[in-house]
């Protein structure tokens, strides 16, 4: 069935950008790149799959550029990191409150420091959500790791739902802490932990669903997926009985620019009943936003 148009879209995954390529997004994974090709001629590791990397033409104010490439597309709100090492930008992202949820990276390597600084981050600038990329870690570390344990706690605690990649990733770097069978231990140990998967959890897809019938609180967002390659299990069980587990989230502009999405998005075959919930209320539900 057709997009619904207007419904104001919660995008899960958006950037802001840095520079026109914005390839110092991905400045962190360099350590981790063994073949010459990621290294040397890839501005972005996963220039491989993504052939049409996205440009960004934005001005000093970067933020308000992205506001209006938002109000462009009728995305009404979106997940944006914050970075601690630039608070006047967190700033600029905190004064957009009806537009903005804001999210931290964690790094389960800093132990107990870490936990203070989700809890700063909390106080600060009231972040909405944590993420984590355990493949993108130095050293990586798995999703049920003992390391991971206190961060998890900490969003139970500060009521963050958790968003975490799970699958094969997408640089040239191994994948097996993200294997997607690992989550079942971290949501069967922490029931009251809103875990959401990130960038697909291929192969495994038809684990996620599985893991997703089973535990209330696991969620699916779409991130790093053009919609044309959205999973067929994901499509399947979003239109019989998980239209309230998956989430839509983009990646604008780290890979995918926002015209391939909403245009690739047109052809999804979602049931009329799942786009409204898809593009806009599961977010709502996991967050806790008010609609009044």
């Amino acid at each position: 069935m057709p997009m619904p148009k207007d419904i104001g879209v919660i995008d899960l995954m958006l950037g802001i950008p840095v520079s026109k390529d914005n390839h110092e997004f991905y400045e962190f994974m360099k350590p981790m790149l063994m073949d010459q090709q990621s290294r040397d001629e890839f501005k972005m590791p996963v220039q491989y799959m993504y052939k049409d990397i996205p440009t960004t033409e934005a001005d000093d104010d970067k933020v308000a550029w992205t506001l209006g490439q938002m109000d462009k597309f009728g995305i009404e709100k979106a997940m944006v990191a914050v970075n601690p090492n630039d608070a006047e930008r967190n700033e600029a992202l905190a004064s957009n409150p009806d537009r903005f949820l804001l999210s931290y990276e964690c790094n389960p390597n800093r132990g107990i420091d870490e936990v203070r600084r989700i809890r700063q981050m909390k106080r600060d600038y009231n972040i909405a959500a944590v993420t984590a990329f355990p493949s993108g870690l130095l050293p990586q570390v798995p999703i049920n790791d003992k390391k991971f344990y206190p961060i998890y706690s900490t969003c139970i605690e500060e009521n963050l739902p958790i968003f975490v990649c799970t699958g094969v990733c997408g640089p040239r770097f191994p994948s097996d802490v993200q294997r997607t069978e690992l989550i079942e231990e971290v949501v069967w140990f922490f029931p009251e932990l809103k875990f959401v998967m990130r960038h697909g959890a291929e192969p495994w897809e038809d684990m996620a669903v599985k893991l997703m019938v089973k535990f209330p609180n696991l969620y699916y967002s779409t991130s790093a997926f053009a919609p044309k390659h959205y999973p067929k299990a994901i499509i399947d069980y979003a239109n019989t009985r998980g239209a309230d587990k998956i989430m839509y989230a983009g990646y604008f502009p780290m890979g995918l620019s926002l015209d391939r999405i909403f245009s690739d998005m047109e052809k999804v075959p979602f049931k009329n009943e799942v786009w409204p919930k898809f593009l806009r209320g599961n977010a709502m539900k996991l967050f806790g936003l008010d609609e009044g």
